[in-house]
């Protein structure tokens, strides 16, 4: 199954309510002074849109990218239910032609929240084209699992190799400035996707 209909199935078995809830995901919200200090964000794989109406609402100019179009219709009814307005973008950040040049260093902001549904070898496609994302200086911001979470089963992958590891984020930002690695445990809330004690890993990497 590719990921277009595996994401399509689960966002419309969900039917109306959302995935994972309406609310954007804890570790993006607490950092939204620091979010202040861009103009332009670009939410990846952004699902039912909770995180990039979030951003929007912080006063952000958004762009959002997603694989399913129906995840991108009940984001738009999402973002019109809030008053936000809001890029959105179909397309597979895994395609090899992504992302385009015209979105090459455009923002001062990259957001990938829960993006581990692919392995080894597709993780560092998909970092490198977040990477050109990102203008001098912009930041990444990335929240995922970490391998206890296997025994947690409380929301993400079930295969090993798509979770993260400090010493993956390490080494895959290791040109980068990381500004925060912390990995911990934490309940979560979001939606019936992610529900329970979690384990828990978030990045902040800033563009030379």
């Amino acid at each position: 199954m590719n990921q277009e209909t595996r994401w399509n199935t689960r966002y419309r078995d969900a039917g109306d309510d959302y995935l994972f809830g309406t609310e954007p995901n804890r570790f993006l919200a607490h950092r939204a002074a620091l979010l202040g200090n861009g103009r332009t964000a670009l939410s990846v794989a952004d699902g039912e849109g909770r995180n990039s109406v979030w951003l929007a609402e912080q006063g952000l100019e958004v762009t959002a990218v997603e694989i399913s179009p129906i995840a991108v219709e009940k984001a738009r009814h999402l973002a019109a239910g809030r008053n936000q307005a809001i890029r959105f973008l179909l397309a597979d950040m895994l395609a090899p032609d992504w992302p385009p040049a015209e979105l090459h260093n455009a923002f001062d902001w990259v957001i990938g929240i829960f993006i581990q549904f692919v392995g080894a070898a597709e993780r560092t496609r998909q970092i490198s084209a977040m990477k050109r994302l990102a203008r001098p200086g912009g930041r990444i911001l990335l929240q995922g699992y970490t391998p206890q979470q296997l025994v947690y089963a409380t929301g993400g992958p079930s295969v090993l190799e798509n979770l993260y590891t400090r010493e993956i984020l390490l080494d895959a930002f290791a040109d980068w400035e990381i500004e925060e690695l912390v990995d911990y445990e934490d309940d979560i809330a979001e939606g019936i996707g992610h529900k329970g004690r979690s384990a828990l890993i978030g990045l902040v990497a800033r563009k030379p």
